[in-house]
């Protein structure tokens, strides 16, 4: 499937809501207006930005990197065999650097512990300190469900390493997120060379522009056991909406404290595995990208994305001889053919962190099922994309420092006006993707049937509301949400408003599901239908409050319309629809800030 550019110019017949919202944007900051990208809007006419030099720092990727202190040394490992022949294995030459983490070494059997990345993560804190004006801190974020402490490294030229330090900068943060799925390594390895090069080496020169956040490992208990799910069973990157994992509650904080503006999410994916049986092929691309894409996310979000960040990540992959395609995957169901891009639900952290108004974007190597096979050129893709996104936020960060605060105020001025998308689906489609014939490893092209996670099919549409009123029983709900960021208030005074409660008309029981299939570890949910009774509501003190005139509206909608498959009521954080009514006028009532 090709997808074609869209026009530069407006419509003769006059102009569109997005042309209107991008010359509010343009008195604000000419350079943010973004250039023409795979969404479904007209862009107004615009002067594209004056050239800016690169940050002064070469990317790593392309040089020798200093040798760490060896870790203890394991035994000499048995080679695994490899899931295709020779053949394919000579398309995946090692890099020309040797990047050299404490897993990384080459007699290693396993990659590197967490208590070596902890030391690791310390020995960064040190070094960058030394560095005059940066400052450098291992924060504990969390601990996991076995007890391992989550752990994040700050660095900045700030005046400490607290979230009220980074604000004060005017920079933008990035957060950089790696090993979510135990059995994904790649990303956790370049993670620790990232945080070494920006605390003592080649990346250092870009924190005169940005600040940084890592967290290399995020759960930690699926890495010990080369697992892709918690200790529990849960896939923590379904969890970020819900939060019922100590460890996505864990990034949840981070989010709402540090608010960094782009955010970058380390994986690997199969190779083989589903592929091969599927298709009778392997996987060709070195990476898979992909920015957020789930309903109502703001226009120009999505245009930096693909602008500011997928584009120049796809030329830093090409110089260095990696192949791209956008992010796709199948299910566990070999009689279905279906490829499909990343899920369009707001479960994952891609999207979820979309809703919370940042760059989100996803970077998966080719991976899983091959243990230590080709290690050095994953870790090779992961620095290479890592280093890009680096660079892309310090060339862009003046305009990044408008364009967050224009979104910010975009979305909460949508509420109790317009309407937005409750429920959407990919568009159906064929889409040619080249694999790799497993015995000869010459290209394999496949026309596949395809959902395309770039053109959003609205299923259900409601008004938004002005709020949401909460039960006082919901304690739990307005806690997960709080621990997002968004602003809860608690009610001084009983009182009564006007709103919509919601009538049960049609209840299943279900699973939750992705495009892969069902999502692991989640509890059926209810699954219902909904009508809506407008009428004067008497609220009690003490029950709660959510406006949506504050910039998480969009995150707020997609938790609290109870009947989607993500929602806090299908997956009882609600205890019922009785919990919630939707607020259509503005409230007077006398509200208080929770402690």
């Amino acid at each position: 499937m090709t997808h074609m550019p869209l026009s530069r110019t407006t419509a003769a017949s006059g102009q569109s809501i997005f042309s209107r919202r991008a010359q509010a944007l343009a008195m604000l900051a000419p350079a943010v207006l973004l250039a023409a990208c795979t969404a479904s809007v007209p862009l107004p006419p615009w002067t594209p930005p004056a050239p800016r030099p690169a940050p002064s720092a070469p990317a790593p990727a392309v040089q020798t990197l200093p040798v760490a202190p060896p870790a203890a040394i394991a035994p000499a490992p048995v080679a695994q065999p490899a899931p295709y022949s020779a053949a394919v294995a000579a398309r995946f030459p090692a890099p020309s650097v040797v990047y050299n983490t404490p897993g990384l070494q080459a007699q290693r059997t396993s990659f590197t512990t967490q208590a070596e990345i902890e030391a690791w993560l310390r020995d960064q804190a040190a070094s960058a300190s030394r560095s005059p004006g940066v400052s450098a801190a291992v924060l504990p974020i969390g601990r996991s469900q076995r007890g391992e402490t989550l752990q994040a490294l700050v660095l900045a030229r700030a005046t400490g390493t607290d979230p009220a330090a980074l604000l004060a900068t005017g920079r933008p943060t990035v957060l950089l997120v790696g090993q979510q799925h135990g059995d994904e390594p790649a990303g956790s390895e370049a993670l620790l060379v990232v945080a070494r090069e920006l605390a003592q080496g080649l990346l250092q020169p870009v924190l005169e522009r940005i600040n940084v956040v890592i967290v290399p490992r995020a759960n930690p208990d699926g890495a010990a056991s080369n697992q892709r799910a918690t200790t529990g069973g849960l896939d923590m990157n379904r969890d970020h909406l819900l939060l019922n994992t100590p460890e996505a509650q864990a990034l949840a904080r981070l989010m709402r404290d540090y608010q960094p503006t782009v955010v970058a999410d380390a994986h690997e994916y199969t190779a083989a595995g589903r592929f091969l049986e599927k298709f009778g092929a392997v996987q060709k691309y070195d990476a898979l990208l992909q920015y957020a894409t789930t309903a109502n996310l703001p226009e120009f979000l999505t245009k930096a994305a693909e602008e500011w960040y997928r584009r120049p990540l796809l030329a830093a992959l090409k110089t260095q001889g990696l192949s791209t395609e956008w992010y796709y995957t199948t299910s566990t169901d070999l009689a279905d053919k279906k490829v499909s891009m990343g899920g369009t639900r707001p479960d994952t952290g891609r999207n979820v962190n979309g809703l919370k108004n940042a760059v989100s974007l996803l970077i998966e190597t080719r991976g899983v099922g091959l243990g230590r096979l080709h290690i050095q050129r994953r870790v090779h893709t992961q620095v290479t994309a890592l280093t890009s996104v680096l660079a892309s936020t310090a060339q862009r960060a003046s305009e990044l420092g408008q364009l967050r605060p224009y979104i910010d105020k975009e979305i909460s001025a949508l509420a109790c006006r317009e309407e937005a998308i409750v429920e959407s689906a990919p568009t159906a489609a064929q889409y040619e993707l080249v694999m790799l014939d497993p015995v000869s490893g010459a290209d394999k092209p496949i026309t596949v049937d395809w959902d395309s996670a770039l053109a959003l099919r609205s299923i259900k549409a409601r008004p938004r509301p002005c709020g949401y009123w909460l039960s006082a029983g919901s304690s739990t709900a307005a806690e997960r949400l709080r621990l997002h960021g968004v602003q809860v208030m608690r009610l001084a005074e009983s009182g009564s408003l006007l709103g919509d409660s919601y009538s049960e008309t049609a209840r299943a029981a279900a699973a939750r599901q992705d495009v892969r299939g069902t999502i692991a570890g989640s509890k059926s949910i209810v699954q219902v239908q909904v009508g809506l009774t407008r009428g004067v509501v008497d609220v009690p003190r003490g029950s709660y409050y959510v406006p949506l005139n504050q910039p998480l509206g969009n995150l707020v909608f997609a938790a609290l319309e109870p009947d989607t498959q993500s929602s806090f009521f299908a997956n009882q954080v609600l205890d019922g629809l009785q919990s919630t009514v939707r607020v259509i006028a503005e409230p007077i009532l006398k509200l208080e800030e929770l402690p």
